[in-house]
């Protein structure tokens, strides 16, 4: 434990004028962010030359926060992630709020935190400045640098270059503009590549592949170059509330028609939430303690240089939290909005509040249920609403919007929207490769795919939960099958780590049930709940390659562990230029093959979006979507949106 003062004022005066915390899984706020970067600078263990790689709750265990009632005080607790600058090092720091201490600082050897926001900006000024640079545009025709984008990726490492080891590395991209508000996506500069050392922000190596002429078409999709072009505009569809919305909001936590749960938010995984639970019978049932995007990485598919490297991390390597967009009332959601903003620190210590950074609000969801008695013509039907919680992040040229959705029949639906700007590069003309489209003249989008990971803290009525894989089985035809139409659903007890790291399977409509064997439904069946999923692929990256060896989480679509705190992120907690021989995330944490059966259990889903571009995809994308579903299987003992009351629109009208 270090434990220190600041310069006038003692640690504990600091934190007695912190705003006391609502709820211990409330994130930090911008005055507690602040108080921890002051406390380490005070301490000695940030200097001039440290960035803040982020600072974030240190989150209570979930066996205390399960246990937890109100009126009962926990440790409030940051951790903090810190670069040195000067010694390329990387530590992690441990704070109490409460009690005003620093607990612990740690070196991470050989770590590579995640690249932030102001590296990004700072790394364009570098590449620009650097006269092997300049030379290489000037030589394509380029004079005006103010108009080139220069976008810094993860270099990866791929064990070729002794710096991927040594130095903190981006590789850049570079396009350009015709004008300012142009969309420099249409206009990459091929083959030049800059490799930079973040940590002196200067080029240390510049590979020139080979000019090819700038594609010339303009990629615009911006409201203002379509002025007096519009197609005809759609009559208004407004979504009206009269009586307001049917969801309470305190501090983070949200109740709506039974569900329950917590608004949370760090500066990596963006979006989290907490303590999901839904009333049944006048008693709050928990199913899923913490939810969240853990991992994310695109693969390009094609070989040529100018591509291959293109492998990002987009969670661990530059954290989907800080890139999260501002949300627009009115356009990004519709309807009776309660929007959540988030804090983050920048890498200069400074508080970065990101406005409307989460949203909440309804949305008709059509049919819920219906049923017509031909006998009696009597007609009763329900319509089906949806809660949203939703949050946008931009990643460079991409949108990844993450949606969260829960219905009235205790059914969670998670949702990926992939929009954006396809990333590009150039060929000749008509020249095409076949690791792509060509989605414009000359301009060039390679296939890739978009890999994220769920992790899912499950507390399916309690801690002692146990998962279940579900295949269904056609029966051989044969005496006990005389017709030939029979299956069955056939359910296998996944005992240990290695056993349940699992693939889809189409052919046996395959899902996972997670039970919790203690707890019995009406029926005298233990309660469940069940993953079922969506629009999926495999991998086509080989096992072989880096990319794949430092996201193995894609080897599988399903994975269960014993919980662990410290297991939080599906390709570990610092995949940013790790090597491929390092073990870590998913498959190192499978091996210790630890029991399954009455755990504390995490699920993990890896969904998969195959993207063979098309034209239509340009200049922007229209969504895409890829998701699953978590059901209730005997959670509960009939339809527990059964007695919803019937609802009629006082809006809608016949106009035939």
């Amino acid at each position: 434990m270090v434990s220190t003062e600041l310069a006038g004022a003692s640690y504990k005066d600091l934190v007695a004028a912190l705003p006391p915390a609502a709820h211990p899984l409330d994130p930090l706020c911008g005055a507690e962010i602040a108080a921890v970067v002051e406390m380490l600078r005070a301490g000695g263990l940030a200097h001039a030359r440290t960035r803040f790689i982020s600072i974030n709750l240190e989150e209570p265990l979930k066996g205390a926060m399960l246990d937890w009632r109100p009126g009962h005080v926990l440790d409030r607790q940051a951790l903090a992630i810190l670069l040195d600058n000067e010694r390329g090092q990387t530590f992690e720091a441990v704070v109490s709020l409460s009690r005003g201490e620093i607990l612990s600082h740690e070196h991470i050897p050989g770590a590579q935190p995640s690249i932030t926001l102001d590296e990004f900006f700072e790394c364009e000024a570098a590449v620009k400045r650097d006269p092997g640079f300049q030379k290489a545009v000037r030589e394509r025709g380029i004079t005006d640098l103010d108009l080139l984008m220069i976008d810094p990726w993860s270099a990866g490492n791929y064990g070729t270059d002794d710096r991927e080891s040594s130095l903190r590395l981006a590789r850049t991209l570079t396009w350009a503009r015709s004008e300012p508000g142009d969309n420099g996506y249409a206009h990459p500069v091929e083959g030049v590549l800059a490799w930079v050392d973040l940590n002196k922000m200067e080029v240390v190596h510049l590979e020139d592949t080979g000019n090819v002429a700038v594609p010339e078409q303009p990629g615009n999709y911006a409201a203002r170059y379509f002025e007096g072009n519009f197609r005809e505009a759609p009559k208004p569809l407004e979504v009206v509330q009269p009586d307001g919305p049917s969801f309470a909001v305190d501090g983070n936590l949200v109740e709506w028609l039974g569900w329950s749960f917590r608004v949370g938010f760090t500066a990596r995984e963006g979006l989290v939430l907490h303590q999901i639970g839904y009333s049944d019978q006048g008693r709050l049932r928990s199913i899923v303690h913490r939810a969240s995007v853990s991992e994310m990485v695109v693969p390009y598919s094609d070989p040529h240089i100018n591509y291959a490297r293109r492998n990002a991390f987009d969670v661990g390597e530059y954290g989907i939290g800080l890139l999260s967009n501002s949300l627009m009332l009115g356009c990004d959601c519709l309807g009776v909005i309660r929007y959540f903003d988030a804090e983050v620190v920048t890498s200069r210590g400074e508080i970065m509040q990101i406005k409307n950074a989460v949203c909440l609000h309804e949305e008709d969801y059509g049919i819920l249920w219906k049923h017509t008695d031909f006998r009696t013509e009597e007609v009763e039907v329900r319509r089906s609403r949806r809660l949203v919680v939703s949050s946008i992040a931009t990643v460079g040229n991409y949108e990844y919007g993450f949606f969260w959705y829960f219905y009235l029949d205790g059914t969670i639906q998670f949702e990926i929207k992939l929009t954006g700007v396809a990333n590009t590069g150039a060929v000749p003309p008509g020249a095409g490769r076949k690791y792509g489209t060509e989605v414009a003249p000359g301009l060039y989008a390679p296939i890739h795919q978009h890999v994220f990971n769920v992790r899912l803290d499950m507390a399916l009525d309690g801690a002692g939960n146990e998962v279940y894989e579900v295949n269904t089985v056609a029966e051989p035809p044969g005496p006990d099958n005389p017709f030939a139409n029979a299956c069955y659903a056939e359910s296998t007890l996944l005992r240990s780590e290695r056993a349940a790291a699992r693939r889809i399977n189409l052919e046996s409509a395959r899902h996972w049930k997670v039970v919790n064997p203690n707890v019995k439904n009406g029926l005298g069946e233990p309660v469940a709940y069940r993953l079922v999923p969506g629009e999926n692929a495999v991998p086509f990256v080989s096992p072989e390659s880096s990319v794949r060896r430092r996201a193995g989480f894609m080897d599988n679509h399903f994975w269960a562990t014993a919980y662990h705190p410290k297991e939080r992120y599906a390709a570990g907690n610092y995949p940013n230029q790790r090597s491929p021989e390092v073990d870590d995330g998913l498959p190192a944490y499978i091996k210790q093959d630890r029991s399954l059966e009455n755990n504390s259990l995490t699920i993990w889903y890896t969904l998969n979006h195959h993207h063979v571009v098309r034209p239509e995809d340009w200049p922007v994308m229209p969504v895409g979507y890829i998701g699953f579903h978590l059901k209730p299987f005997g959670f509960f003992d009939r339809n527990p949106a059964i007695n919803l009351p019937p609802a009629h629109s006082k809006e809608s009208r016949d106009v035939g």
